[in-house]
C-alpha cells in the first residue's frame, strides 16, 4: 500500500536561489529579422491627451518603470515602448484605442505579462495598455456558478474569492499568482486541469471587447445556451489581442470538490507512462482531474536550480496525478486500488500519495516551478506542442539526438491528459544561428507527427512566421480578412500571430 507523503517535499516560503537572473536582454528588433510598421511615434501632443484622460498617476514614461513592461517574463525579449497606460474602465480603453487608431499609434495590450511566446511584449515602441488596474469582480451568481469580472483580475485572486463561496475557477496555471483573466482568455489558456474542466473556449459564457476604432462590443451574456446568431465572442478567445482588447469576462465556475488526492509516481519508461495513463482513465475517469508527466532532465532542473526535492528519489520519468470528487472515502479507495494495480502490473516503480492539501500543494510545486527554473539554465528555447500520445515523447528524443552537444539540456514535461508537451532546449546563450538550427526543424518534426506547434500559449511574436505550417493558405487569408475588417490600420498588437 502506498502511504501518504511523510518526508518534507518543499521548504515553502524561503527559497535561496544561487543563480543570478539573466542580464537585461538585447532589444528584440536587434535579435530578430523584423521591420517596424508604418506607425507614428508618440509625441508630446499624444502624451498630453493621455494625461488629460488618465491623469499623471496612471501614465508611466520613466525608463526604470517601463522595464518590467518592455521585457518578457523569461527576460528573452525586449521592446522599446516609451509609455504605459493603465485604464480602469472599458470607457477609458475605448477612448485610448479611438485616439491611437486615429493617430496611427500601434498598441500592445498587456495583462499579467506571463506569456511564453512574446504575445504581450512590445517589439518596437508600441503604446502599452496594461489592464492591471481593471481588477474588479462585477458579480457572482452563486446558484448558477457564473462569475463576471474585469479583465485585469488575477487568476489566483479569483479562485480564492470563489473558494470562500464553495466554487472553483475552471482554470489553473503555474503563473496563477500574476496572470490575468483577460490575458488567459486572449490566449485561450489551457493549464493543468483541462482534462477535467476543458479550456476557456468551453467555459467563457460571454465577454466584452473593444475594437481598434474604440467601438465596444458587448457579448457579455451569462447563458449557457444562446444561439442567436454567430458566436462572435470566440473571435477574441485565443486571438492574442490582435482583434480587440478584452475588458470583461463571464465564466462558468464549478462547485469546489470535497475530496482531493495527489499521487507522485516514478516510472521506468514513457511506455509505462502511457500504460499508467490508460489505466487511470479506465479506473478513475470520473474523478481524474490532472495527469502530468515530467522527465528526468526536467526534474533535475527544478531540483538543482531551485530548493526543491523529489519525495521518491530518482527515476527516468515521473507522473503527477490529481483526483477530485465529492466523496472522500470513495475517491481514496479508487485511488489506492488504482495504484496497487499499477504496482502489480509493473507500470510504476515507486510512488507516494496524499490527501492532505498542504502536502498536495508541495507535490504540485515540483511541476509548477519548472518554468521558473528556466531562468537559471542559460537561454532556453521553449516549445509548446500538441502531439498524438503515441508520439508524445518521441519528439524530445528526436531533438536530443539532433542537438547533440550543441545544447546542455533537452527535456520535456506537460499535460499528457490533453496531449500537450512543453519541450525545452537549453543552450549557453541566444544566437540567431542557434535559433535557425532549431527552427523550423522542430516544427517540421511536429507536423510529421501530426501535431500542433502551439498547444496553449498561442503564436505570439516568436511563432507567428510559422503559422503557414499549420494553416492552409485559404484559412490564413480568411484570418487576414477578419483582421483587416476589424483593425484596418493594423494598430492592435502588430508583429503577432499574423505577419
Amino acid at each position: 500500500m502506498l502511504k501518504n507523503v511523510s518526508r518534507a517535499l518543499l521548504r515553502e516560503g524561503r527559497k535561496v536561489y544561487k543563480h543570478k537572473l539573466h542580464s537585461k536582454p538585447n532589444f528584440t528588433k536587434n535579435n530578430y529579422d523584423v521591420v517596424r510598421g508604418n506607425y507614428n511615434y508618440v509625441e508630446e501632443e499624444h502624451l498630453n491627451y493621455f494625461r488629460s484622460l488618465l491623469g499623471e498617476s496612471r501614465i508611466f514614461t520613466d525608463l526604470s518603470d517601463l522595464e518590467k513592461y518592455n521585457v518578457d517574463w523569461n527576460r528573452y525579449l525586449r521592446g522599446a515602448s516609451q509609455i504605459v497606460l493603465k485604464p480602469k474602465t472599458t470607457e477609458e480603453v475605448s477612448k485610448i484605442l479611438t485616439f491611437c487608431n486615429h493617430h496611427r499609434l500601434a498598441v500592445s495590450p498587456q495583462g499579467g505579462h506571463t506569456g511564453m511566446v512574446g504575445g504581450a511584449t512590445p517589439v518596437f515602441d508600441e503604446v502599452i495598455i496594461s489592464t492591471e488596474l481593471m481588477n474588479e469582480i462585477i458579480s457572482l451568481d452563486e446558484k448558477a456558478g457564473i462569475l463576471t469580472c474585469l479583465a485585469g483580475c488575477v487568476l489566483q485572486n479569483l479562485d480564492e474569492y470563489l473558494a470562500e463561496r464553495n466554487l472553483i475557477f475552471p482554470l489553473d496555471l503555474g503563473a496563477k499568482g500574476s496572470c490575468q483573466i483577460g490575458g488567459n482568455v486572449s490566449t485561450n489558456a489551457g493549464g493543468l486541469r483541462v482534462l477535467k474542466y476543458g479550456n476557456l473556449h468551453g467555459n467563457v459564457l460571454g465577454l466584452e471587447a473593444v475594437q481598434a476604432n474604440g467601438v465596444v462590443l458587448d457579448f457579455l451574456t451569462c447563458h449557457k445556451k444562446d444561439n442567436t446568431g454567430y458566436h462572435l465572442k470566440h473571435l477574441f478567445i485565443g486571438s492574442e489581442g490582435t482583434l480587440g482588447v478584452v475588458t470583461k469576462v463571464a465564466v462558468q465556475c464549478k462547485l469546489r470538490p470535497k475530496s482531493l488526492h495527489v499521487a507522485f509516481l516514478g516510472l521506468q519508461s514513457f511506455d509505462k507512462v502511457l500504460q499508467t495513463f490508460y489505466k487511470a482513465k479506465q479506473d478513475m475517469d470520473e474523478i481524474l482531474t490532472a495527469f502530468e508527466v515530467i522527465d528526468a532532465p526536467s526534474m533535475d532542473l527544478v531540483t538543482s536550480k531551485l530548493e526543491l526535492e523529489s519525495p521518491i528519489g530518482d527515476y527516468p520519468f515521473y507522473v503527477l496525478i490529481e483526483t477530485t470528487g465529492s466523496n472522500e472515502e470513495h475517491d481514496e479507495e479508487k485511488v489506492n486500488q488504482f495504484l496497487e494495480s499499477c504496482l502489480k502490473k509493473h507500470h510504476i516503480l515507486n510512488g507516494t500519495v496524499t490527501g492532505e492539501i498542504s502536502k498536495a500543494r508541495g507535490i504540485w510545486q515540483l511541476r509548477e516551478k519548472i518554468p521558473e527554473a528556466f531562468k537559471y539554465d542559460g537561454y532556453v528555447f521553449m516549445y509548446d506542442i500538441s502531439l498524438p500520445l503515441d508520439h508524445y515523447y518521441k519528439l524530445v528524443d528526436d531533438m536530443r539526438e539532433y542537438m547533440g552537444d550543441k545544447s546542455h539540456r533537452v527535456y520535456g514535461f506537460g499535460h499528457i491528459g490533453d496531449g500537450n508537451i512543453h519541450l525545452q532546449i537549453s543552450v549557453k546563450e541566444f544566437s540567431p544561428e542557434m535559433k535557425s538550427f532549431i527552427e523550423p526543424y522542430i516544427f517540421h518534426q511536429t507536423k510529421k507527427y501530426n501535431g500542433s506547434i502551439s498547444a496553449e500559449h498561442g503564436m505570439g511574436f516568436l511563432k507567428a512566421k510559422y503559422l503557414h505550417m499549420m494553416k492552409t493558405p485559404e484559412t490564413i487569408n480568411l484570418m487576414k480578412n477578419v483582421k483587416q475588417m476589424m483593425d484596418p490600420n493594423g494598430i492592435l498588437n502588430p508583429y503577432k500571430v499574423l505577419v
